[in-house]
């Protein structure tokens, strides 16, 4: 692999920067949103799923204790 100087570097750098596609307010407002949706959703479906196994062991439990 070839090595380049620090200015080269440098160039290369700022010339890939400058290929990125930065998202809008909008983007970035409408994913957040949808990750702090989709958190929710799922610690609500982990709560009924850790609910629901509680009380089977807790019926089995009653059943042979």
């Amino acid at each position: 692999m070839a090595r380049t100087n620090p200015l080269q570097f440098i160039q290369q750098v700022r010339g890939e920067v400058g290929k990125v596609v930065w998202p809008t307010r909008r983007e970035v407002l409408l994913t957040t949103v949808m990750v702090f949706i989709m958190a929710t959703v799922t610690a609500l479906f982990f709560a009924l799923v850790d609910l629901a196994i509680k009380g089977g062991l807790s019926g089995i439990l009653s059943i042979f204790g």
